[in-house]
């Protein structure tokens, strides 16, 4: 049971003393802190709060815990699955002042940042350290709600996910104890594997305070490229053999012949209106000739038109700014419509299969619905453009987007590869893990008995 009205307002008034104008709870503040990039209703926070320390989200921690007020870590606001609204109120840690860049550890390829630092924050104070962090989800997402979400995006295929680069974590219990889940070697078989249990957790277990990652050498070479097919089939089938032929591509991404077309709007360009991928090779001189020659060999056999190139960092940047704008490329096809943005993810053998059944039931939906991916490991989204007042046009979708998973799960995929579960996805994670589920129920009670962090999110701790 959660607090009182009464108990909620002695804590925000104890907030309020200690943190003075860093506690809000202006209805402008609590508005824009209960939404995000995600479709589902917005849901306020009593409050939103602004540490600067960890000393300070330890002590608005043990606050909370006192008076059983709910906590809901926030980072740049870009999830897409209700993963940072507030179903039950409470207090919102606003974790953006926490923005520092701790250490940079050349020799060992790693460092050690708040959660408030930005994806691309961190690389801009990479630059001159030959090294570079590549995880791109698209928006310029915090690397403390990245790593909650256990985000990926388009170099997830060569470099891995947050998973793979995330060594340690600094975190803040629920009890407001707090601790550090690893030290700085590479490799460990010192107990549970708590770093991995907090990442991709959703804020549902602690607040995340510093967050140790690895990063990569830059490429020597870098050279990418834009490939129109004839058909969304052969596209899918030329990622499905490239990657079975073990090509290592940093990045291969898919957008459909419609997503093209917002592309092309969005951004006054001229690209085909095809189904069309678009790859980036890393490597020595002549890894990336030898990558690039091969992956041209495999799409001329699925009838690909001609490669565009780009080898220019300028012309690079220019190729995948298009891509990683492909939300609002994808609203410029219904101004005034709503992207209710989905994913699923499969094997890749099964990717084919699943990509043009769900494109035969957005046919037939009547639904614009504009597809992208990152097809390299099997994983793709839609975004559904809706009006969120039509009540049978929100069904509709509700129902392309059920069928899709319902789909995902039979080929033995996942509900979702990288958005999370969120609010939105909370009757899919029974279907796909079954008893898993009661297992994470257990460790959520375990380490917080009063359920105090971010509940309402990922399941429902009553079931």
């Amino acid at each position: 049971m959660h607090a009182t009205p009464d108990e909620r307002e002695r804590a925000l008034a104890e907030l309020r003393l200690m943190l003075g104008e860093r506690c809000s709870t202006g209805l402008a503040a609590r508005e824009h802190h209960g939404r995000s990039e995600a479709y589902h209703a917005v849901k306020l926070p009593d409050a939103v709060v602004f540490p600067e320390s960890t000393e300070e989200v330890r002590r608005i921690v043990a606050v909370a815990g006192r008076a059983r007020v709910p906590l809901v870590p926030f980072g740049a606001g870009t999830s897409l699955e209700g993963n940072a609204s507030a179903p039950q109120g409470g207090i919102c840690l606003d974790m953006m002042r926490m923005n520092r860049v701790l250490a940079v550890n050349q020799g060992d390829m790693d460092c050690r940042v708040q959660p408030g630092v930005t994806r691309k924050q961190l690389n801009a104070e990479l630059h001159g350290s030959g090294l570079f962090f590549p995880i791109d989800p698209g928006a310029d997402a915090s690397i403390g709600g990245m790593s909650s979400t256990r985000a990926s995006g388009t170099m997830a295929v060569r470099y891995g996910t947050m998973r793979e680069n995330v060594l340690s974590l600094e975190a803040v219990m629920p009890d407001a104890s707090v601790v550090r889940t690893r030290r700085r070697a590479r490799k460990s078989a010192a107990g549970y594997d708590l770093t991995h249990l907090l990442v991709g957790s959703e804020g549902t277990l602690a607040v995340l305070t510093e967050i140790t990652l690895r990063l990569h050498p830059l490429p020597e070479a870098v050279s990418a490229a834009v490939c129109p097919f004839g058909t969304l089939e052969d596209a899918v089938d030329c990622v499905i053999e490239t990657m079975q032929a073990g090509v290592p591509v940093a990045r291969i991404e898919l957008l459909d012949s419609v997503m093209m077309h917002g592309v092309n709007l969005h951004s006054h360009l001229a690209y085909p209106e095809k189904p069309t991928l678009f790859f980036e090779f890393h490597g020595s001189e002549s890894a990336v000739r030898e990558q690039a020659g091969q992956v041209q060999a495999i799409a001329a056999g699925h009838g690909a038109d001609a490669f565009q190139w780009a080898t220019r960092p300028e012309d690079r940047s220019r190729l995948w700014h298009a891509r990683e704008n492909t939300l609002y490329a994808g609203m410029a096809l219904r101004p005034g419509a709503r992207a209710m943005i989905t994913d699923v993810c499969v094997p890749i053998s099964e990717l084919a299969r699943c990509l043009l059944e769900t494109k035969q039931d957005i046919d037939a939906s009547g639904l614009i619905v504009p597809i992208v991916g990152h097809v390299g490991d099997g994983n793709f989204h839609l975004l559904i453009l809706i009006d969120p007042d039509d009540p049978a046009e929100v069904a509709r979708a509700m129902r392309l987007q059920d069928a899709m998973v319902e789909r995902a799960l039979r080929l033995d995929g996942t509900c979702t590869g990288e958005h999370g579960i969120g609010t939105g996805k909370m009757h899919f994670l029974e279907t796909e893990l079954g008893d898993a589920v009661h297992v994470m129920r257990s460790v959520k009670r375990a380490l917080d008995p009063r359920n105090i962090m971010n509940p309402g999110k990922i399941f429902r701790l009553e079931s």
